[in-house]
């Protein structure tokens, strides 16, 4: 992590996209052979090559993520446009969740402006169509995940 922040500290990077620290840990034991390499015999060269592979590998699979988080919301929206009068409101939402995809009914009612009847019944809604998921399976304080948007987040781990 501390070398993505670097990257946007010195303005390579306009947002910490990049999570290298998932290939270093794939490849641990090359890590380590690398970075050996350089304190036992000051092979820079090849830790670099290490090391540039490592942010392309991730970049690559930043922008993969990044594309499949994009078809996930397009598609979410075109399904939530075939709801009719509801539609309005369950987009409303769908694009706080967007922004937060980890949430209350308190807080989606604050970030639309909608009634909380409202929220309620849109959640209902994407719950339906498999978009939203209520984690804690409690009837008052429930979360809901935007269940979707946080696979394709999860994706690159598995």
């Amino acid at each position: 992590m501390l070398i993505t922040l670097l990257l946007c500290h010195d303005g390579v990077l306009r947002e910490p996209l990049l999570y290298s620290s998932l290939y270093f840990k794939q490849h641990r034991q090359q890590y380590y052979s690398e970075l050996n390499g350089v304190r036992e015999s000051g092979d820079f060269e090849r830790w670099l090559d290490f090391f540039a592979t490592a942010i392309r590998v991730s970049a690559e699979q930043a922008s993969k993520t990044g594309q499949l988080i994009s078809a996930v919301f397009q598609e979410d929206r075109s399904r939530l446009k075939d709801l009719g009068r509801q539609a309005p409101t369950a987009l409303l939402v769908q694009e706080a969740l967007q922004a937060k995809p980890l949430t209350t009914i308190a807080a989606l009612t604050q970030s639309t402006k909608l009634t909380t009847p409202t929220v309620t019944q849109a959640l209902r809604e994407l719950e339906k169509l498999g978009i939203v998921r209520e984690t804690t399976g409690r009837a008052r304080g429930r979360i809901f995940a935007y269940a979707r948007y946080i696979d394709a987040l999860n994706a690159e781990t598995r």
